[in-house]
């Protein structure tokens, strides 16, 4: 059975990835399916570089404001959107092109990664694996990790307590330990024909990109947008609470911090975020093309060119 074609443009924060994916669906009859974790929530739109209403008309975008701001989204969830999306737009005739954004959600989507989807949340275990941290450190809820499944505490901070905690619940209420299942995505090739893009740049100039568009964010209304969570009185664990771009601010809002405190976390995080993905497409990605289009923008020709072959094989 022939493997839907589908296109993947991923790489770090503010490095084009937008404007790429809105050349390749204009040149090749393509939409654009968002994998970005954030860019599913209504209102959050500053804050997460969403694409403009501009640019959202001269393409249609998939996976995008499909959420209000106090509902939850899992891996799973978009695993099963954006697979039903896919086969939409290539009964269609049309080009899948996925834009990310989160590692996690683009990992279930296109290698059928089930990292613990098939466990049900146990609302009661994860309160007493919180209050076991409350009372006792967020390493005492760890140390539990590294003794059911050292092999998934490896990868994890001990402080990341809402992955550790998931890891447990994996490895607790699952036939298969966390890291048991990774192993079993890895021997997994994808169901769908992939031409994967990392767009990439030189690090100091990739900071000064962040930088500067945390600058212009903050022009544009950014911090209203944060505001606009901030007093909506959800709870600290809803997912939007925890976005990159809003929670720096609400210290700020609080009266704990000044502005230019937030701002300057703002970025140190959009970097630290930025780093975490390049690390994330070197170790879980395969078969990648590279292109640096900030300092290189005529190798866009040679990209399109690829595209074109790459598609060509569809039809011979």
């Amino acid at each position: 059975m022939t493997k839907e074609k589908l296109i993947v443009i991923t790489g770090p924060t503010a490095v084009g990835k937008t404007a790429l994916s809105i050349s390749i669906a204009q040149e090749f009859n393509g939409e654009i399916i968002n994998g970005d974790s954030m860019q599913i929530y209504k209102g959050l739109d500053i804050g997460t570089a969403k694409a403009s209403p501009q640019e959202q008309r001269q393409v249609r975008h998939h996976l995008i404001d499909i959420r209000e701001i106090w509902q939850g989204y899992s891996a799973a969830d978009f695993k099963t959107d954006a697979r039903q999306v896919t086969k939409q737009l290539s009964a269609q005739g049309k080009l899948p092109i996925v834009v990310g954004g989160t590692g996690l959600y683009l990992e279930s989507f296109l290698y059928d990664l089930s990292l613990g989807q098939s466990v049900s949340p146990h609302p009661h275990f994860r309160q007493a694996m919180y209050d076991l941290a409350n009372q006792e450190g967020n390493l005492a809820v760890y140390q539990r990790l590294q003794a059911l499944d050292p092999q998934a505490a490896a990868r994890v901070h001990p402080n990341n307590l809402k992955r550790v905690i998931r890891m447990l619940e994996v490895g607790t209420f699952s036939n298969q330990l966390f890291s048991q299942q990774e192993e079993t995505h890895n021997n997994h090739q994808s169901p769908y024909d992939l031409y994967v893009i990392a767009l990439t740049t030189e690090r100091q100039l990739l900071y000064q990109r962040i930088n500067h568009r945390v600058d212009l964010m903050i022009k544009e209304g950014l911090i209203e947008e944060a505001r606009m969570i901030y007093e909506a009185n959800l709870d600290k664990e809803a997912q939007s609470m925890k976005a990159i771009g809003y929670k720096e601010f609400f210290p700020y809002f609080a009266e704990a911090i000044s502005l230019e405190q937030a701002s300057q976390q703002l970025k140190q995080n959009s970097r630290r975020y930025a780093k975490r993905q390049e690390t994330w497409i070197r170790n879980r990605m395969t078969n990648v093309h590279s292109f640096n289009l900030i300092e290189e923008p005529e190798s866009q020709a040679v990209l399109m060119t690829e595209i074109a072959d790459f598609l060509r094989d569809k039809k011979e």
